[in-house]
């Protein structure tokens, strides 16, 4: 039976309700209620797509997401948390990455392949996680077998006794290698060098396009010479332990498996889609913008990639796209790539109140990250209530002003006014440093006041 979705995902997220996942989205995002229920039931769907017959479930597309609205306001954090959440392979591309003025732009079936690349990735990473254990056993016997050579056995010698006397030591031995004892001995070892031949490759071309496997025509031209090393026991190990479980991998399985989960389970975020919202009868640089829509369609539509790993079909994969649209408009797409992305989700600007919740509510609260930055230092940072409430307020001040770059504009904020701290953080004497309202006035109010001035520095 295929593995879809990987074991500990159907353990988990199986069992997450749209209510739960927009909770668990809630712990790292602000706000944007609309966008966590669209991307919630989308996952939601997949999920209830898995417990249906092969049949039906061939049959069932997947309902790709436009999130419209301002940069800064987490369009690329919620796609980013929800693949986390699924452990799903997750690929973030910028669609004007398709439309580089000047030359011919990446292909775009590349998406696939860089996907397929972080599936396997997840997949050997998983496969590891199982035979950890029995490589570092492994390991452990052939640097043993280093250490201590097998003694040959005379033949006046009771051959039970003498291997038993043998394992005893070498049991021994083991003890003293994991206590750390041996740390410091040196050992040789056959390394193998990594050797990777330089060759060119047609231009305009990739490998997949080529069709070629160097590896199965000039067999031993990548597998390097092996030279004896001299190695402390802990590098030794950890070497000898990365060979074996090499060994006990099997990257055809992983390949299958990794395939399968992209198809099945992949996630694709196109960022900056409004980019290439253009259509015919453009000048310039927009001429490519059509063309570039038409090429993104078929992967979006659903059609099958060559990949070193095998073909790919991407019916099943979820796109998520994303772009500010406010100098075009969704209408503004091909009417084939709009029919597309059926679900349609308008994301808020983020004002003051926002921005207090930013600070210090999420996990990983801008506000946390320097308390505990400057907690390497020795530092004990903190912010009072007032202060927090006086940094938002000169971020929304500054973004009315200036370009609305959303909740990117505190960490703008936060760098200037921590830029003394920041620097003077070693050699302060003071060691509790509590940032209130009267010291963000002082770092930021002259700033702020002057708008030419926080165009450039804010």
């Amino acid at each position: 039976m295929p593995i879809y979705l990987p074991e500990k995902t159907l353990s988990s997220t199986d069992t997450l309700t749209p209510r739960q996942i927009v909770a668990e989205l809630d712990k790292y995002v602000v706000g944007q209620h609309a966008a966590k229920r669209a991307v919630a039931i989308a996952l939601r769907n997949r999920m209830r797509r898995q417990k249906l017959t092969p049949e039906l479930a061939e049959e069932i597309a997947p309902k790709n997401i436009l999130m419209i609205g301002p940069t800064g306001v987490g369009k690329t954090e919620i796609a980013r948390r929800l693949a986390r959440l699924a452990q799903s392979p997750f690929l973030k591309v910028e669609a004007s990455k398709f439309t580089e003025v000047g030359y011919v732009g990446r292909d775009v079936e590349s998406m696939v392949r860089d996907l397929v690349e972080l599936g396997v990735d997840m997949v050997r990473e998983e496969r590891l996680e199982e035979v950890r254990t029995k490589a570092t056993q492994n390991a452990e016997d052939r640097l043993l077998d280093i250490l201590l050579p097998p003694r040959p056995i005379a033949p006046d010698e009771d051959s039970a006794a003498a291997r038993e006397e043998q394992s005893q030591t070498r049991e021994r031995f083991r003890e003293q290698l994991r206590a750390g004892r041996l740390d410091t001995r040196v050992v040789e070892i056959d390394a193998r060098e990594k050797a990777f031949p330089s060759f060119e490759i047609i231009a305009g071309s990739s490998v997949e396009e080529v069709d070629i496997n160097l590896k199965d025509m000039l067999p031993g031209l990548f597998q390097g010479k092996t030279k004896r090393r001299k190695l402390k026991v802990p590098e030794a190990l950890e070497y000898l332990r990365q060979e074996e479980e090499q060994k006990l991998i099997d990257m055809d399985s992983v390949a299958k498996a990794a395939v399968e989960r992209v198809e099945q389970a992949g996630i694709i975020f196109i960022d900056e889609i409004d980019k290439i919202a253009g259509r015919e009868g453009a000048h310039g640089p927009d001429v490519s913008r059509e063309g570039v829509q038409r090429d993104i369609l078929p992967i979006v539509e659903g059609t099958t990639v060559n990949t070193k790993y095998g073909m790919v079909r991407t019916d099943h994969v979820l796109f998520i796209a994303a772009g500010a649209f406010h100098v075009s408009k969704p209408s503004d797409l091909i009417p084939e790539l709009q029919g597309r992305f059926p679900i349609r989700v308008e994301l808020e600007p983020l004002g003051k109140e926002e921005f207090i919740r930013i600070l210090t509510e999420p996990r990983s609260a801008l506000v946390k990250q320097y308390m505990a930055l400057m907690e390497t230092e020795g530092i004990d940072l903190t912010f009072s209530d007032d202060a927090i409430r006086r940094i938002a307020d000169f971020a929304t001040i500054v973004n009315e002003r200036t370009e609305n770059i959303g909740a990117r504009r505190l960490h703008t904020v936060m760098e200037k006014l921590l830029d003394e701290i920041s620097f003077e953080g070693p050699d302060l004497e003071k060691k509790t440093i509590t940032i209130d309202d009267a010291y963000v006035t002082k770092m930021l109010a002259d700033i702020v006041k002057n708008e030419d001035l926080s165009r450039y520095i804010l």
